[in-house]
């Protein structure tokens, strides 16, 4: 049994780079100013993503990312697309990296954080 691969998280503006592995967009919206070439994309995932009405009421204010957190950890909860998504990142995390790009300016106050966490602490529930 290989070692597992890792998930990471990177703004799409970042340079491309061959350890980004699997590159998917976890972002509702195209990202601006940004060219599918350059993206790199191997996937675009909008199924668990925030809510419109989530995005727009949190407009990455770093004041309400508490709320944001436990609001979108929520949604994430009922969505039937998330157990899904979950299971495809770990058949893709036995080949190679994975890597969950996202548009947002703040390294620290996005969604692809609690994306990632969500996905990591379900992984190991299920184990």
């Amino acid at each position: 049994m290989g070692r597992m691969h890792d998930l990471k998280i990177k703004r799409v503006y970042e340079p491309y780079d061959e350890t980004d592995g699997y590159r998917i967009l976890i972002d509702r919206l195209w990202p601006r100013g940004i060219s599918k070439e350059k993206a790199h994309l191997n996937e675009w995932n909008k199924d668990v993503t925030p809510s419109p009405a989530l995005r727009k009421w949190f407009s990455h204010d770093p004041k309400l990312f508490a709320g944001f957190k436990q609001a979108y950890e929520m949604e994430l909860k009922d969505n039937i697309h998330v157990i899904w998504f979950i299971e495809h990142i770990e058949t893709l995390l036995k080949e190679e990296n994975v890597t969950l790009l996202y548009g947002a300016k703040s390294p620290t106050c996005n969604h692809a954080m609690i994306l990632k966490e969500w996905i990591e602490t379900h992984r190991e529930s299920r184990e």
